[in-house]
């Protein structure tokens, strides 16, 4: 168990949103079932959910220790570009958790994986994270490569480290970049107010570099190739919403209404290019635009 004092600044608020915004990692469900349970205290008494905060008041949030959990393989089909005794590289689709999570509890890439590979995935990332390297968001579809021993991992997880192991993604943007190409050189981290955002900020920003190229335009939107050089948390959606073009698609950075036959932002990871761990040997691997992206397009050629 784990206990944390957290006193109210502001007063007119409900408590379970505060709590969400002050504790890390605790969203306002979660803080609703702390209440629910009598772990949250003010004066030694629980409180209820809605109490409103008030300035100057004192809570005793009581974190019971988390449930032990791991990843338990299904039988989940799978896109795999290419595979060997070292590592795998899997075409996720758009909609697919990358690894267990709070709410993603299956269904995952990872289950997938555990169950594809018999349960020959690296350790490094844990029980809930085997094997895997690096990750995309649900909603991005594309490359994801995951290692099957330590000792790729290892390898290549250095290569993403040290910004050798090189992704490239595909995407639409709303409006008209001004720019053919540029680069977006801009830190990325925790937005200040909204735990479940990232945001372009100096207060606790990483730094944050994606290239960009202009593919194709359509009147109101751009087609672009972006290439990481870094690999922070939404950092191509950040970093083109920070430019006023965000992805298209894209409800949390850029606007709520949806684009017609379109669920979740238009991004593709197409192009992985590393070297492979065991043999020292250039890997370049790539997949097609998929469907939902083509027809995004298909949408945006009649528009022209």
């Amino acid at each position: 168990m784990k206990r944390l004092e957290i006193e109210g600044k502001e007063g007119g608020g409900r408590l379970d949103a505060f709590l969400s915004a002050e504790i890390a990692g605790i969203t306002r469900s979660a803080a609703q079932k702390l209440l629910d349970g009598g772990f949250v205290t003010l004066l030694g008494k629980p409180v209820k959910k809605n109490r409103p905060v008030a300035a100057g008041e004192t809570y005793l949030v009581t974190l019971p220790d988390p449930a032990p959990a791991d990843a338990s393989p299904q039988e989940i089909p799978l896109d795999v570009v290419y595979e060997d005794g070292d590592l795998i590289v899997v075409n996720k689709p758009k909609g697919m958790v990358v690894h267990p999570a709070a709410g993603h509890a299956d269904g995952t890439m990872v289950n997938a994986l555990l169950h594809h590979c018999r349960g020959e995935l690296s350790g490094i990332g844990g029980v809930l994270r085997p094997g895997i390297v690096h990750r995309i968001d649900k909603d991005t579809s594309g490359l994801v490569i995951a290692a099957k021993n330590d000792a790729a991992h290892l390898s290549l997880a250095k290569q993403l480290k040290d910004h050798t192991l090189s992704r490239v993604y595909e995407a639409v943007v709303c409006g008209n970049l001004k720019n053919d190409v540029g680069t977006v050189d801009a830190p990325v981290g925790r937005h200040p107010t909204d735990r479940k955002r990232m945001a372009v900020t100096d207060r606790n920003g990483k730094r944050a570099v994606t290239h960009y190229e202009v593919l194709a335009r359509y009147p109101g939107y751009t087609r672009v190739r972006c290439h990481l050089e870094t690999g922070r948390t939404h950092q191509i959606r950040v970093h083109m919403a920070h430019l006023g073009h965000p992805v298209l698609g894209d409800t949390v950075y850029g606007s709520k209404k949806p684009f017609p036959g379109l669920e979740g932002q238009c991004l593709h990871a197409g192009r992985l290019r590393f070297v492979h761990p065991r043999t020292g040997a250039e890997m370049e691997l790539s997949c097609p635009l998929p469907e939902y992206f083509q027809r995004v397009l298909t949408k945006l050629d009649a528009r022209a």
